[in-house]
């Protein structure tokens, strides 16, 4: 692609001092080295703003938030003070391998793609294990991510000219609001994939608490509900979303209820989703990672 267009990478920050160090100097690596870093401090109260700062390129922008927001409500306000052609994300705990960026761009010379993404690695406790063994879809996708999400944001790459940046990523359901965004902006745009993992995905134990998997059911079922996602997508084969919504429904009602509501609910949803549930609730957190279902 002629002379190698700029791209913006938006690195959302709120106490991120543990791993910081890892993820800027994972995009100062790039080989590709039109790129500007739009890192928004999100009021952080920790020494994350001096770690910064103490990286003297001119290609690092930062900006202290007005006030502390959602994650995805941030995201949206970095995005608009980007420029680049493109744009990536990245946040403080995850990082990149060093071709990420020189290998996507090119995808983008066929005017139609919208999207690059690529497979990645799931880091925990300093071991890796690749997120996806199948091969990747690519092309229009929305029925692929409709029956089976894995499109990890950290891998993302974005036509900015195809972005509303009025309309943006909705931040009231800040736990599954990059899949609510590509699902839609997959109707309209055209998915490539780079065949090689591009990226680090570090898992934390706060990602485990069971109180975070509650909220995550309440915002899905709200989406799935308010959204009016059976009528939205109604010529795609919905029946992937339908069992995570019934499976979200029941951690929900088992949290809210009561144990003979629970033994009503039992009687009612698959055997299936209830053992996860179960799994989730009681196992102690090194087990319960292997419950969960990417949203």
């Amino acid at each position: 692609m002629k002379n190698n267009p700029l791209i913006s990478i938006i690195m959302n920050c709120y106490n991120g001092e543990e791993f910081l160090k890892y993820s800027i100097e994972s995009v100062i690596a790039q080989t590709y080295k039109n790129w500007e870093l739009i890192f928004w401090d999100n009021k952080s109260t920790d020494n994350s703003s001096k770690i910064l700062k103490k990286y003297k390129d001119k290609r690092i922008k930062y900006f202290y938030a007005k006030k502390n927001t959602t994650l995805y409500e941030a995201r949206n306000l970095a995005i608009k003070k980007s420029k680049g052609k493109f744009i990536g994300f990245l946040d403080v705990d995850d990082f990149w391998t060093k071709s990420k960026l020189e290998l996507q761009v090119p995808y983008f010379q066929e005017k139609k793609v919208g999207l690059v993404y690529s497979n990645f690695y799931k880091f925990y406790k300093n071991k890796k294990k690749l997120a996806f063994k199948n091969d990747l879809p690519y092309g229009k996708v929305t029925s692929q991510i409709i029956k089976n999400y894995q499109i990890g944001i950290l891998t993302v790459l974005l036509r900015s000219s195809f972005l509303n940046k009025n309309k943006l990523f909705n931040f009231k359901y800040d736990l599954l609001s990059d899949f609510d965004f590509i699902l839609h902006f997959s109707q309209k745009h055209i998915f490539k994939v780079v065949d090689r993992p591009l990226a680090f995905y570090r898992i934390h134990e706060n990602q485990l608490q069971k109180k975070k998997m509650i909220l995550q059911a309440r915002q899905f079922c709200n989406w799935y509900e308010k959204k009016k996602i059976k009528k939205k997508f109604k010529k795609f084969d919905l029946s992937s979303i339908s069992k995570k919504y019934e499976y979200f429904s029941i951690l929900k009602e088992i949290n809210n209820s009561k144990f003979k509501l629970f033994l009503k609910i039992f009687s009612k949803f698959s055997l299936r989703n209830l053992v996860k549930i179960t799994a989730i609730v009681f196992l102690p957190k090194r087990f319960v990672l292997r419950f969960i279902d990417n949203v």
